[in-house]
């Protein structure tokens, strides 16, 4: 199953397209689509030498279960840091500025104006190690979105 990076000419999104996970290249469909769906977007920004980004990648976005969650509740962009510095130095110092502290996997949840309203690195797919499980999360997320997406909103601004 390819996605939309099977284009792409960065070796670190081609690890990606034939992940479940229907991501998107940076860009304005992708954000055009969160907005015509009113879905937050998934950022996942990470480089191919990155040893968690493997781990996140086989874990959570070859896992179907969690790929169907993104795909029905997400629009999901994966983006190289290596090939887009300037979109990466943005991020980071946001997910810094939310969870003092950063790296790779990034992983953040933006509104589809590309505002982000939560972040954080790697999680794994089910709660351990005293960190969130990317699944539970992923659900916690999209049920705020639908119930009380206004304070996501308030929280992006």
């Amino acid at each position: 199953m390819a996605n939309h990076l099977k284009g792409e000419s960065s070796p670190y999104l081609l690890q990606h397209a034939e992940n479940p996970v229907d991501w998107f290249p940076w860009g304005e469909e992708a954000f055009a689509k969160a907005e015509r769906e009113d879905k937050p977007v998934f950022l996942s920004i990470g480089y191919s030498t990155c040893h968690w980004c493997h781990v996140m990648a086989h874990e959570s976005f070859e896992n179907m279960e969690i790929a169907e969650i993104l795909n029905r509740h997400f629009v999901c962009i994966k983006v190289d840091r290596e090939e887009r510095p300037d979109i990466d130095s943005v991020y980071m110092t946001v997910c810094q500025a939310l969870t003092g502290s950063g790296g790779w996997p990034m992983s953040l949840f933006l509104t589809p104006q590309q505002k982000p309203f939560f972040a954080g690195t790697y999680f794994p797919p089910v709660s351990q190690y005293g960190r969130m499980g990317f699944g539970g999360l992923l659900q916690a997320l999209a049920g705020r979105w639908k119930e009380d997406k206004a304070q996501l909103l308030a929280l992006a601004e």
